[in-house]
């Protein structure tokens, strides 16, 4: 359902995506790459899932208390690497985080516009 709702999105704005759906324990449940889509996105997008399911927050939150002087700045060289732009959400089912997706393959607005058709689509 996450994919699905995923990919109407990144069809409708014409960018080919990677799509990574992770569950409560950060693992890879699911995963798609549209036709065309970057081949160095595929990392990017599971990361992005990841790192949401991590820290319990979007990317582009972690992101924000991570520039430089901020309280978290530095942050994306631990745990192996996190991606800290756009286009991690994460998935809630009943106040209880379920999982994370992740999308990459556009611009950081494109990704997280498809990010957030998953988590819509999942609701």
């Amino acid at each position: 359902t996450v994919i699905k709702g995923a990919l109407a999105k990144a069809k409708e704005q014409g960018v080919p995506m990677n799509i990574a759906v992770v569950d409560a324990g950060g693992n890879l449940k699911a995963f798609t790459r549209m036709d065309g889509a970057f081949l160095g996105s595929i990392d990017i997008s599971i990361g992005k899932a990841r790192t949401a399911r991590l820290f319990n927050m979007p990317t582009s939150a972690l992101g924000a208390a991570s520039q430089p002087g901020k309280e978290l700045y530095g942050i994306e060289v631990t745990n192996n690497g996190l991606v800290i732009f756009g286009g991690g959400e994460l998935l809630i089912k009943d106040g209880v985080i379920v999982g994370a997706i992740g999308v990459s393959g556009g611009s950081v607005a494109e990704d997280t516009n498809v990010a957030k058709a998953g988590v819509a689509a999942f609701k």
